[in-house]
């Protein structure tokens, strides 16, 4: 026992040495933390249908605009960057870092506040299709998450910006796992109380993030303090945090008018939405995400160092292969799209017609999910930078585009749920490429040849590759699959996903798409883990 408990520490708090190394162990934990995730859905959808799920999607609202300002804005952006400038001064360190989690948390403290005695009110603001019995129950699951699960969550997330600061990924990764964990438990042995059930099971793990990571705090050697200065670096981090906040705010404002727009619309048309938009970041996730968590050490690093040429090299190498991973997502999602929504969330009180709705409303997502794997690293790479004016500006524009796109589809053209997720590409799209352009700014000599020959070779590849695997599933549904049961419809996806994946390696060798040769150095990878688990054990032999 005293072996494994040294080899998992020695596993647990090894540093990664490069961003793809990073990249990979984020992106494993990412698929095992959304396989409960979906796992999560598909729970919910069995014992909940679709009008309910409606209201307890919707009562995530209001509590994740909170999270994403003080998180997403603050933290991913100013948090990390403020930790590796002050890394090498413990005294600074952790007088700063202990400032900044203290401010954030007086910050929730009023907002919080300011929000339950005004809660009902935003509710019937941001849900006006909603019926009042509805409004009601939105109200008081929205009052729960607010003081049980959002200070946890950020807790857990401080931990997490800590342990990516100083490169160890593996807790913060694996923390959404028992987070996920913990609402399935409780809603399969506690679903007679209806929605309160998953409720109380965020709280559990909103938790179990925050405990799970405590020995981050011990590890680096970073000591909390009950202080709180307005020095220079407090004053630093909210400089680059504000613009960030701002971008978020905005995006918030965003995907609240989504709900908004979704209350017109027919009963579950919020729930289709809601799942398909999660099931598009599935590979945005394990990819875009990702790597974008892994990559922002790395580049702060060098712009610190001015390493011009290896900057420009990463961020040209770094594009080509997030194409190539998430391009053939994004045609797969289109013609796998009905299959994949059986699978997922085709749980007991799913039927057919929200099937159909979801599926056709993720394949309008899958349309700019390209764009949105990069923005996650484009993003970063003006964090590195320190600005976050320039992805703020950008940000409030697209959303502008989103915002006028969504309203004219709904209530002039009067399209169904769908125009909401093809709004939302339309926008990251011309998000992606902004930030792309304004980025060439900043790092220069681009070769811009190479980009767009790569780029042109990847596609091709993945769209002739979706052809024979096309023809397979509509072959194989009805004369190999007897696809009304839940295990046959995994059995085909997996063989029209082995037949796809087969032939976009093989037209990425026959085009010569240099990024092929990302799978060789996967499995290395995989090589060094096994290597250094068989030699970790041997050490305490």
């Amino acid at each position: 026992m005293n072996k494994i408990v040294k080899v998992t520490k020695s596993l647990i708090f090894s540093q990664q040495k490069t961003i793809f190394s990073s990249a990979i162990l984020i992106a494993a934990t990412i698929v095992v933390a959304r396989f409960f995730g979906f796992l999560r859905f598909r729970v919910l959808a069995s014992y909940f249908p679709k009008e309910q799920l409606d209201i307890f999607f919707a009562s995530f609202r209001i509590p994740d605009i909170i999270f994403e300002i003080l998180i997403t804005g603050a933290l991913t952006s100013s948090f990390i960057p403020i930790f590796i400038k002050y890394k090498n001064n413990p005294k600074e360190l952790r007088e700063n870092i202990s400032s900044i989690i203290n401010l954030i948390f007086f910050i929730l403290f009023l907002i919080i506040l300011t929000l339950f005695l005004f809660l009902k009110k935003i509710v019937l603001v941001i849900t006006p299709g909603f019926s009042p019995q509805k409004v009601d129950q939105i109200t008081f699951f929205s009052s729960i998450l607010l003081f049980g699960q959002l200070p946890f969550l950020i807790l857990g997330n401080f931990l997490t910006g800590i342990g990516q600061a100083n490169k160890f990924f593996f807790l913060p990764s694996i923390a959404p796992i028992f987070y996920n964990l913990a609402i399935i438990i409780t809603t399969i042995f506690l679903h007679q109380l209806g929605l309160l059930a998953p409720v109380m099971g965020v709280i559990f793990g909103s938790l179990t993030i925050f405990l799970i990571q405590i020995p981050l705090l011990f590890f680096d050697g970073f000591l909390y303090q009950f202080v709180l200065k307005i020095n220079a670096a407090v004053k630093e981090f909210f400089q680059m945090a504000i613009p960030r906040i701002l971008t978020v705010i905005v995006s918030q404002i965003d995907a609240t008018i989504d709900l908004t727009l979704s209350t017109f619309l027919k009963a579950g048309s919020y729930t289709a939405f809601y799942l398909a938009q999660h099931l598009q970041l599935l590979p945005v996730s394990i990819i875009g995400m990702a790597w974008g968590q892994a990559s922002l050490p790395y580049l702060s690093d060098l712009v610190k160092e001015k390493k011009e040429f290896e900057l420009k090299q990463i961020v040209e190498e770094t594009i080509l292969c997030l194409l190539f991973l998430s391009l053939p997502f994004a045609i797969f999602f289109i013609f796998g799209r009905t299959p994949l929504v059986r699978l997922f969330f085709g749980g007991e009180k799913f039927d057919w017609e929200a099937t159909a709705v979801t599926a056709k409303t993720l394949s309008y997502f899958a349309l700019g999910l390209p764009f949105h794997t990069l923005y996650y690293f484009l993003t970063r790479c003006f964090y590195a930078f320190l600005d976050t004016k320039t992805p703020f500006l950008i940000g409030l524009f697209s959303i502008i585009v989103n915002t006028f796109f969504s309203v004219f589809f709904i209530f002039f053209l009067k399209l169904p749920v769908f125009a909401l997720a093809l709004s939302f590409s339309l926008a990251i799209t011309l998000n992606t490429l902004s930030l792309f352009l304004f980025l060439t700014k900043k790092i220069k000599n681009i070769n811009y040849s190479y980009l767009i020959g790569e780029t042109l070779k990847i596609f091709t590849a993945a769209l002739i590759a979706s052809l024979p695997s096309y023809l397979f599933l509509k072959v194989a549904d009805p004369w190999i699959f007897n696809t009304r049961y839940t295990i046959n419809v995994f059995f085909l996806l997996f063989s029209v996903a082995l037949i796809y994946f087969f032939w976009y390696l093989f037209f990425s060798w026959i085009l010569d798409v240099k990024q092929l040769y990302l799978f060789t150095k996967l499995i290395g990878k995989a090589k060094e883990y096994q290597k250094k688990i068989i030699e970790l054990f041997n050490q305490y032999d």
